[in-house]
């Protein structure tokens, strides 16, 4: 089972910059400050595994990116939906349900989740696979808690 993670706006609140090369915070609050709640969720879940649907990973690199998350989120981090074999340009034209869908495709996924708080492009059909989240509360928010929760358990039936 993949849970494809978005950061900004699930993780902590809004966007975030690189400035000078680290990222920054665009809104009140801290990075990864909700990353807690994943990883206490996450804990009834052994085997789900985390594929990186963050732009963060085209502008930072895997390794760097995905050591920005908890030890314990980390050592669950399988892969990303963007990889340097890829062009950016094209990739960033995308929607992030088409770079979530590329992924699923050439890994021929069938269990799979996404948490993001970009919905744009998400076929309705899919509805059930997205936890959408409110950019400025994030997984902060215990709608959005609930909802990754049910949708882990009901894949796990």
């Amino acid at each position: 089972m993949i849970l494809f993670l978005d950061f900004d706006g699930v993780l902590h609140p809004g966007e975030v910059y690189l400035r000078n090369g680290t990222p920054e915070l665009d809104e009140q609050g801290e990075l990864f400050m909700w990353a807690p709640i994943l990883e206490e969720i996450l804990a009834d879940f052994p085997a789900v595994r985390v594929v990186l649907s963050t732009t963060w990973v085209v502008h930072l690199g895997f390794e760097r990116t995905r050591k920005h998350l908890p030890a314990t989120l980390q050592r669950r981090v399988i892969g990303a939906t963007w990889h340097t074999a890829m062009n950016r340009t094209v990739f960033a034209q995308l929607s992030r349900y088409q770079q979530i869908a590329g992924y699923i495709e050439r890994a021929g996924l069938e269990r799979w989740l996404a948490i993001d708080d970009d919905a744009w492009g998400w076929p309705p059909r899919l509805d059930h696979k997205l936890i959408a989240t409110v950019p400025a509360r994030g997984l902060g928010h215990p709608v959005a808690q609930q909802r990754l929760r049910e949708a882990l358990a009901r894949e796990f039936r």
